[in-house]
């Protein structure tokens, strides 16, 4: 049975963790692998983690601290960054990952969201879409190349695209929202849960357990994914590990679910 879902998403630049500002402003925050062993010990549902830089330096992927990460790993681990190929994906999965995403590569090449999913399964097949809004517009355009690239295209669009051609969970992950910890789009979400059927996270702009309650409660089975929130504490941004115990977690996503919408 499918539940809400509370995910830390770790970027990774240079091989340190990261924390971007609208996707500017990469303040270092410390080594990866300590902050997995914290997630492992506080039992976080899911961990997604992102090289953002791989594609944008035309990059493989780390295999090697991949494999590293997935070894340590104890909750399913998503991690994207540099995928172009079935064979990266493949090779990924093999270390031991249980979700690929794919990014800039699913909008260049869709059919590879279709072969992807074909050799390792729908449901361990991700594209994450970066959005914008629009000036003087309500559509928000997908962007790709860490945010560099705009396609011009209507993420509500483009997810129903790349649902149809396999993927198997679908992320929005808001640009003008990145590390602002002021609230989710839930707008958009509410747009997106009525687009597609596949599973559904979103990620930008979690500054509280309150702004990932509001969007359970008024969208019910979705992803609630935050960076910032997990890593800073504080007003001055202190860097300091956290996540809701099991006892809270479990608290908060049954209010959650059972309160009025």
């Amino acid at each position: 049975m499918l539940r809400p879902r509370i995910i830390p998403c770790l970027l990774i630049q240079d091989g340190g963790l990261v924390k971007t500002v609208r996707f500017k402003d990469s303040k270092y925050v410390g080594d990866p692998i300590n902050a997995v062993k914290i997630f492992n010990e506080k039992e976080a549902d899911e961990l997604i983690v992102l090289d953002i830089d791989a594609t944008v330096t035309d990059r493989e992927p780390n295999y090697k601290q991949i494999a590293i990460l997935a070894a340590e790993c104890r909750m399913p681990l998503c991690y994207g960054g540099g995928i172009r190929t079935v064979g990266q994906a493949q090779k990924i999965i093999a270390s031991g990952v249980e979700k690929v995403a794919i990014s800039s590569a699913a909008l260049e090449n869709p059919q590879l969201v279709t072969q992807i999913a074909n050799e390792i399964g729908r449901q361990s097949v991700v594209v994450v879409l970066d959005h914008k809004k629009r000036l003087l517009s309500k559509q928000h355009d997908v962007w790709t190349h860490n945010g560099k690239v705009n396609t011009k295209r209507n993420v509500l669009d483009v997810a129903k695209e790349m649902e149809a051609l396999g993927a198997g969970e679908i992320v929005i992950n808001s640009i003008d929202n990145d590390g602002r910890m002021k609230g989710y789009d839930l707008e958009l979400l509410l747009q997106l849960r009525k687009t597609v059927n596949t599973p559904v996270t979103i990620l930008g702009g979690a500054g509280s357990l309150e702004d990932m309650r509001a969007v359970i409660s008024s969208c019910g089975v979705v992803g609630v994914a935050a960076g910032s929130f997990f890593v800073f504490k504080g007003p001055y941004r202190a860097v300091l590990i956290s996540y809701p115990d099991i006892t809270q977690k479990e608290k908060f996503v049954f209010s959650a679910l059972h309160s009025t919408h």
